[in-house]
């Protein structure tokens, strides 16, 4: 885990860093080179490093111990974390939007003047385009080693800042060749992968708040484990609690009725031997309770039927 919190540090060190850099030279460049689309970019970098910092704090606080009013740790905070980041985006494309469409609507209405970008607005876009194409990559692979669901909502963002420095590109020499209106439009498709981006990060992690079952492959894995247990006649039910990369299993099973206490504990007890040493890597806790089977009770809650 200290591992895992270290690599997470740095990731998030290395984006606040490069956010900050591309903060300032898009901000700049994007006013003093005429730029609505690089201007734009720039706010959204703005925000990242607003919400970097977040970040840093929320994963500080996730690293604390287990105490008596968070048996389970604080790992949730990875989560919450996630959301923040998603509130932010979508904060930040729905302001971008309205602004680069009013712009769009002066420039064609000619209630104001158009002017063309400088060179310098295309040279800072196409180097936050592959200073963004390194961090995405390094951040994703960062995602898959951690599965903190915050670094993996970074990536996305990584991601979203590539599709916008090429839609700057594009804005940007249109607008040399005499299209104005193209620049801040080019902001204005910006800013709606912004919003796409941000909408679907909160999405992701609130179903996993929610504690929804992580993927259908995994409810498939638990059903069929646990029915190969001998002496499990059925599943009555499954509760699956995440807590950062780690998640709690509660299941309800059914065995036969004539038999003694001591032979239903020994049953769920190789129930939870058996989920515990296949799910060796991210599975912590399995609590497994036992009923007498019931054969009109065919439906199981919490996981997919086959």
């Amino acid at each position: 885990m200290r591992d895992r919190d270290t690599l997470t540090a740095l990731t998030i060190n290395l984006g606040l860093f490069s956010n900050i850099l591309l903060a300032a030279a898009k901000t700049s460049i994007g006013i003093l080179g005429h730029s609505p689309a690089l201007l734009a970019d720039g706010i959204n970098s703005t925000s990242d490093v607003v919400y970097y910092i977040a970040v840093k704090i929320f994963m500080r606080q996730a690293q604390k111990p287990a105490d008596k009013e968070h048996p389970y740790g604080h790992r949730q905070l990875e989560s919450i974390s996630a959301i923040v980041v998603g509130a932010f985006i979508l904060t930040t494309g729905i302001t971008i939007f309205w602004e680069s469409l009013n712009k769009v609507y002066e420039l064609i209405s000619q209630t104001e003047i158009g002017r063309s970008a400088s060179g310098l607005a295309l040279v800072i876009a196409l180097t936050t385009f592959i200073l963004k194409i390194g961090l995405y990559f390094y951040t994703k692979n960062t995602a898959g080693k951690t599965r903190n669901p915050t670094i993996k909502a970074l990536a996305n963002d990584h991601l979203n800042d590539i599709m916008a420095s090429i839609a700057v590109v594009i804005g940007v020499v249109m607008g040399r060749m005499g299209y104005y209106w193209m620049d801040p439009a080019a902001g204005a498709l910006v800013a709606i992968y912004i919003i796409k981006t941000g909408i679907e990060i909160i999405m992701e992690s609130s179903s996993d708040l929610m504690d929804r079952v992580p993927d259908d492959d995994l409810g498939r894995e638990l059903r069929d484990l646990t029915l190969l247990v001998d002496g499990v006649k059925g599943i009555e039910d499954v509760g699956i609690h995440r807590f950062g990369p780690y998640f709690t299993i509660s299941m309800t099973i059914s065995v036969a009725g004539d038999i003694t206490i001591d032979e239903g504990h020994h049953i769920s007890q190789r129930v939870e031997e058996s989920l515990l040493r296949h799910f060796d890597k991210g599975l912590r806790n399995v609590h497994i309770h036992y009923h007498p089977y019931d054969p009109h009770s065919a439906d199981i809650k919490g996981i997919p039927a086959l």
